[in-house]
């Protein structure tokens, strides 16, 4: 591998921070100084330490590192299937969005909430399918800068509070991003109550298999849709599995550990993510909630 010139602790550094970590976290110290060493440290963070991106502040250094290279998006797309100018910031395979687009039956002059939308990949792939409106919210500002590039009403916001008036839209989707709110009910009324009267909700998260097992994450265990949404005032709620899905994701991991990562920050930070995800893989299962907001 190519020599990136520069001290392994210092790329050790630099990524723990890109990554959220803390100096607490162990690093293991190199002194080989070439692009191979570089990784070795990056890839012998201490795991069991590493702290979730979970804050605005994290996935703005995300956003932000993302457009510096696009071998991790052409990597995403081509092993999800999506379409070749998608920018896609979850794992939702090109299967299941066509699964999305159809459970949302928007249609022209309608309005679309994309609530947590990223660089806004996905609404405006659903958006164009149904010839309907997009408002994207999502709580980091570079994600919304960089999908206000391409143009569309993009805005900063919360799962819990998105800005929007009540019964101002006719559909929300949040794909992969539920499990960000700190309050997974308190999300859902959101959603319900900017939707008008009769309009469609539809989720894409991934649950625990076991809501017990300690090794899945909080912030999935916390997750339990077929219930929360009846509460949160939802009607015809369905939640299923879809571990189809699930196997196309997998894949997607496991390209990505066999790539090379040649200093690319981007890729480096998939990779690690890669190892972290397979090591729970089994843990947890891929989920399709779909609701409507009564009346």
């Amino acid at each position: 591998m190519m020599s990136i010139g520069t001290d392994n602790n210092d790329v050790a550094a630099r990524t723990s921070s890109y990554l959220g970590l803390t100096r607490r976290h162990t690093l293991v110290q190199m002194s080989i100084k070439t692009g191979t060493g570089a990784w070795l440290a990056v890839q012998r963070l201490s795991v069991g330490m590493i702290s979730r991106v979970t804050s605005a502040a994290d996935f703005d250094r995300w956003y932000a590192d993302r457009t510096s290279s696009t071998v991790a998006d052409d990597l995403v797309r081509r092993t999800l299937g999506l379409p070749p100018d998608l920018e896609s910031t979850s794992m939702l395979c090109g299967v299941a969005l066509d699964e999305v687009a159809a459970a949302l039956s928007l249609g022209p002059g309608q309005v679309l909430l994309d609530l947590g939308c990223g660089r806004g990949g996905y609404g405006r792939e659903i958006a164009r399918r149904a010839s309907c409106s997009l408002i994207g919210v999502d709580f980091s500002a570079v994600a919304v800068e960089q999908a206000s590039a391409r143009g569309g009403d993009f805005r900063v916001g919360t799962l819990e509070a998105c800005g929007l008036p009540d019964a101002s839209v006719d559909a929300v989707v949040v794909i992969d991003a539920l499990q960000f709110a700190d309050s997974k009910p308190g999300a859902m009324r959101e959603c319900l109550r900017v939707l008008r009267p009769g309009g469609r909700l539809v989720v894409t998260c991934w649950q625990p298999v076991d809501p017990a097992d300690a090794s899945v994450w909080r912030k999935f265990r916390d997750l339990d849709m077929a219930v929360q949404l009846p509460e949160a005032g939802f009607v015809d709620v369905s939640v299923v599995d879809r571990p189809e899905w699930r196997v196309v994701e997998r894949r997607m991991w496991d390209e990505a550990l066999a790539a090379d990562a040649a200093g690319d920050p981007a890729m480096v930070s998939m990779q690690t993510e890669a190892r972290h995800v397979l090591a729970t893989f089994d843990t947890k299962r891929r989920v399709l909630a779909t609701a409507s907001a009564p009346g």
